[in-house]
Formats: structure tokens, C-alpha cells, sequence
């Protein structure tokens, strides 16, 4: 596809967008998210990734503009102030992150440096919590592919992505892709439930 297409093609879903266009923001998230996350994990330091890491980012920002469009009624003329107002969003939402994290990220020891007393005891989800976490629990699993179900079982037990890949013989990088895939359809059908 052309440059000229590719934009005439933006230009449609922003328009579909004004009008309120669930399936029109879903695919103007497409198109704009590898480009914001790239802007992010450029600036992402090693230290800050354990606290947060560009899908972070650039989803805030982009649940922010699905509400400005609904709420606030944010317009923009056409793509290219849309791409301005993405790209300066998501630099000032990494900034905030950064600040937000900097001192925690450079205090922090391994776990395993710590000594067993010093360790810290976890406590017990309240009622509401527990409630809470099953029905995201419940609309994940409504989300995930049955192929899929698995690989989200083992994230959810908190085993790591090559873990994940040993277990089910995926390639490391398919199952980031598909639960990346699940995250971006959960925030979707959240956006959408608004």
C-alpha cells in the first residue's frame, strides 16, 4: 500500500472514529501502536522495564483519546494532528512513568539478595479483590481462543515466557504475540463497555 492510500485509509477511520466507531479505533490502534511502542522501548532503561514497559504506555494514552473522543469530544482535522497529539501523549506519559518509578527502580535489590526475615509477607486479596480478579478471569478466558487457554493458565500461575514456550512448545516470541493479542482485545471490549 502506498503512502497516499495508507493515509486516505487513516483519514476513513478517523472519521469513523468521530462518529464513535468501536471497530474504527480498534484499527487506528492497530496502525499507530508499533510506531508509539517503538518511541517507548527506545527510552525504556533496563531498570525501568520491570516496572512498566511501552503496552503500558501506549495503552494509557490510547484509553485517554477513546475517552477524550467520548467525553471531552476531542476533534482532529485529520491524521497528521492525530499522530502529533499520539506521539506527544506518549512521550509525556512516559515521562510521568519514569518520574513515578525512577526512585523505587533505582532502590530495588533482587529478591533473592534479601535475607529470608527481611522478606516481605503477602497478604490476602480482600472479598472485593477476589471478586474483581475472577470476572477478568472470566472475560479472558471468554476472549482467549480455546487453543490459547493454556498458555493463559500458565501466565496466570506466573510462569515466565520461556517457561511458557518450554511448556507448550510455542517459540518465545508467539506467545508474547498472542498474549499480547489478548491484552489489546481485553482493553478493546473494555473501551467498547465505556
Amino acid at each position: 500500500m502506498n503512502v497516499t492510500a495508507h493515509e486516505s485509509s487513516l483519514e476513513r477511520l478517523l472519521d469513523g472514529l468521530r462518529r464513535g466507531d468501536v471497530a474504527a479505533a480498534e484499527q487506528l490502534f492497530i496502525a499507530f501502536e508499533p510506531y508509539l511502542r517503538l518511541l517507548v522501548r527506545r527510552q525504556l532503561s533496563t531498570e525501568l522495564q520491570a516496572k512498566f514497559d511501552s503496552v503500558d504506555v501506549v495503552q494509557s494514552v490510547w484509553a485517554d483519546l477513546i475517552d477524550g473522543f467520548r467525553d471531552a469530544h476531542w476533534q482532529f482535522p485529520d491524521v497528521p494532528h492525530l499522530r502529533a497529539f499520539l506521539l506527544k501523549a506518549t512521550q509525556n506519559r512516559f515521562i510521568d512513568n519514569v518520574r513515578k518509578h525512577r526512585h523505587a527502580a533505582e532502590r530495588e535489590q533482587p529478591l533473592a539478595d534479601t535475607p529470608g526475615s527481611d522478606q516481605p509477607v503477602a497478604e490476602s486479596p480482600s472479598p472485593p479483590d477476589e471478586a474483581h480478579a475472577a470476572d477478568v478471569w472470566d472475560k479472558l478466558l471468554t476472549l482467549c481462543p480455546p487453543q490459547h487457554r493454556e498458555l493463559l493458565d500458565l501466565k496466570r500461575q506466573g510462569f515466565s515466557l520461556a517457561e511458557i514456550a518450554a511448556h507448550t512448545g510455542l517459540h518465545e516470541s508467539s506467545v508474547r504475540r498472542i498474549l499480547y493479542e489478548l491484552a489489546r482485545k481485553f482493553a478493546v471490549s473494555g473501551a467498547a463497555e465505556s
